[in-house]
């Protein structure tokens, strides 16, 4: 059983995705994901959309056909992703969250993109997605994949999902070696502040995605490409190590803890950053 439900998740972003939002470093451009500053990056805006300009370098490799290309957002968050790529490629596009309150953020901006009709979000589980989101000629999970209940029936809810030479793109945190009991703790107080049920290795991601029918094309470390002591990142350490003693898990303040027990995860190595792309057979 996992330690956090979808009801869990729910009430999770239903709390915080106004924050993100308001206060997050990617709230300008409703990006609820981390930058990644690739060489020659040199803008937060260009950083932000790093992992989305290689979904689109992926999806233009897809043969065209006479309907529209149908992308899938597994954890859609505010329905930024979907709509920067509704703008830069002839797509459809279909998201799903768990939070209403992201579908509220997702329809506005939709709306304000102009892309009603051929971009929308939807709460709903992309464990058990509802039957009548059409076969997907590209899924994608950015930072949704480690809330999933159980990553085999991820794979399995994927698999039919995608259509036969479709591809499937996760950027997403993997354990790498654990050696101390200090990263055992810091990697719990990560899982435990962001709700997170499935946090594996990235050779058992490859297996379990075989193992449902999917090709592993690629995975790219993007762990170098982050940046991990920006003043903000100092004072939210400080905060947390001040007030540390208490249960802030179970807060508001969860995400911060998280956070910071994340960027100490980066930093030692016991945790990376992967971008991992897949083809179904």
């Amino acid at each position: 059983m996992p330690e956090f439900d979808a009801a869990d998740v729910r009430r999770y972003y239903d709390q915080n995705t106004d924050g993100f939002v308001a206060h997050g470093q990617g709230g300008m451009v409703g990006a609820l994901h981390r930058p990644v500053w690739s060489p020659g990056t040199e803008s937060a805006d260009v950083a932000f959309r790093y992992v989305e300009d290689r979904i689109v370098e992926y999806a233009r490799t897809l043969p065209e056909g006479p309907d529209p290309l149908h992308v899938v957002d597994l954890g859609c968050g505010v329905g930024a992703s979907l709509c920067y790529l509704a703008e830069r490629l002839p797509i459809r596009g279909t998201g799903l969250t768990l939070s209403p309150v992201q579908v509220r953020h997702a329809d506005a901006r939709i709306r304000q993109a102009g892309l009603d009709g051929r971009v929308v979000c939807r709460k709903g589980d992309f464990c058990a997605p509802p039957d009548d989101v059409m076969s997907a000629d590209l899924a994608y999970a950015i930072e949704s994949f480690v809330h999933g209940p159980d990553p085999a029936r991820f794979f399995a809810s994927c698999a039919a999902l995608v259509r036969p030479g479709g591809l499937l793109v996760l950027c997403d945190d993997f354990r790498r070696g654990i050696d101390s009991a200090a990263g055992s703790r810091a990697i719990d107080r990560f899982r435990r502040g962001w709700h997170l049920n499935t946090l594996i290795r990235e050779d058992e991601l490859r297996r379990l995605a075989t193992g449902a029918g999917f090709e592993h094309l690629s995975t790219d470390d993007l762990t170098p490409h982050l940046r991990l002591s920006r003043p903000r990142d100092h004072l939210i350490a400080w905060f947390v190590g001040l007030f540390g003693w208490l249960p802030l898990d179970g807060t508001r303040f969860g995400h911060l803890v998280g956070g910071s027990a994340l960027r100490t995860c980066l930093a030692r190595g016991w945790i990376g950053y992967d971008l991992a792309v897949f083809r179904r057979r």
